[in-house]
């Protein structure tokens, strides 16, 4: 389990084929140092495991499921990553729950300067559309960030200077594809509700009915 803060921006140092398996090597610093063999990582928000360390250098597999549902897949030696160790229980929670299980690949359509701050725009796949609610929580690249604008095909974020410069945000373009997962929380509130069947089906899910479930 992760929170969405990152730690620190890795660079990728290869990307080998090796028995048909991809693996990439990520080099670090303070977020590498205390790995071991087994260990979970978040890179770029998504959850892998540490095959190999070196002092400042650690090895993860990419399994077919992980190239065809993030952008890992799409990633050469040189490009910069958001990192993330696991969360402990004794840690204050800044972020929010974020599992490393990306949900889906969104595009970055905006992104624009105001007041000291930088608005992004990110188109979405219409299968996450019950999942994002404004003013909730998503993680794009691992980030935790507060849905600010939402309609049917993208949601927008206002990120602060601290974030845009301390993650991969400060050298994203306009094109570029994120990983994206929604909050833990309502993924469970919309499978609950669709246990319940017709009930659903009479009163679809939108944000005004998990209101008056009470949920907000």
């Amino acid at each position: 389990m992760f929170t969405g803060l990152i730690e620190e921006i890795g660079h990728i140092q290869r990307v080998r084929l090796e028995g048909g398996a991809v693996k990439l090597a990520i080099k670090g610093q303070q977020t590498v140092s205390s790995l071991v063999i087994g260990d979970s990582i978040a890179v770029d928000g998504t959850c892998l495991t540490v095959t190999r360390t070196a002092p400042t250098l650690f090895e993860a597999d990419l399994s077919a499921e992980t190239m065809a549902r993030t952008t890992l897949g799409e990633r050469h030696a040189g490009d910069p990553v958001n990192l993330e160790r696991p969360c402990r229980p004794t840690d204050r929670l800044g972020g929010h729950f974020v599992t490393g299980h990306i949900d889906g690949v969104g595009t970055i359509h905006e992104i624009r300067e105001t007041e000291g701050m930088w608005w992004f725009s990110v188109a979405y796949p219409e299968t996450l559309r019950p999942l994002l609610v404004e003013k909730g929580s998503v993680a794009v690249d691992g980030i935790s960030l507060t849905v600010g604008r939402l309609n049917d095909r993208s949601f927008g974020v206002a990120v602060i200077q601290h974030t845009y410069h301390h993650t991969t945000l400060g050298n994203k373009q306009v094109g570029r594809r994120v990983n994206l997962e929604t909050d833990l929380l309502g993924k469970y509130v919309v499978r609950y509700l669709e246990g319940l069947g017709p009930l659903t089906q009479k009163m679809p899910l939108t944000e005004v009915r998990l209101q008056e479930l009470g949920f907000s």
